[in-house]
């Protein structure tokens, strides 16, 4: 009868082992489940909060950039100019480049030249200069509070030259857009 109970007493042993592997597993399946869910989380409040990704749309911004790239924005409040940002319009997010901050004065020859406090402005980023549509008085001083954006395809560019959209204020930017992810051939630093 000893013998019997050998057997069953293995058995036992080796039923008790797999029962609490089963419960280690399943107790370390959660909590890598609850770190993967805690990490998302971050990573969607992060590049929701401080590095926006936005995809570009549109030909306003050519040949800085096209429509499909995928740029990447940072929450900012001082803007230079030559910075590109990204700001709310209507229910869309448009992509301009800074031209000038409040107190500039913007004059915009009908060549296409842009004049910023009485000075010819250095452009390399345009392929061409062109007046485009525009409804304001020039010379144009910026408001308080607000920056005078232009998109790069200056010719079929919606943007404060025209006094449906005018200059932003600081409540409707996104961020100054600083890196291109998309297409893996051209990531880098927006110019």
């Amino acid at each position: 009868m000893s013998n019997m109970n050998l057997p069953d007493t293995e058995q036992l042993k080796n039923e008790l082992k797999r029962t609490r592997h089963q419960k280690e597993y399943g107790k370390v399946l959660r909590n890598t489940l609850y770190i993967l869910l805690t990490v998302a989380a971050v990573a969607v409040l992060v590049a929701t909060l401080a590095l926006p990704v936005l995809r570009v749309t549109g030909s306003s911004m050519e040949p800085t950039l096209e429509t499909g790239q995928i740029v990447m924005a940072v929450k900012n409040s001082k803007f230079k100019q030559g910075d590109v940002v990204a700001f709310y319009y209507n229910n869309k997010i448009l992509l301009k480049r800074v031209i000038g901050i409040a107190g500039d004065q913007i004059d915009i020859k009908d060549d296409g030249t842009v004049y910023v406090n009485g000075y010819p402005l250095d452009e390399p980023y345009l392929s061409e200069k062109n007046l485009g549509q525009t409804d304001l008085d020039y010379p144009y001083q910026v408001p308080d509070g607000k920056i005078f954006v232009m998109g790069d395809h200056r010719a079929t560019s919606m943007d404060s030259r025209s006094t449906s959209i005018g200059c932003i204020s600081s409540e409707f930017i996104v961020g100054k857009v600083v890196f291109r992810v998309w297409p893996l051939n051209e990531l880098g630093k927006i110019r």
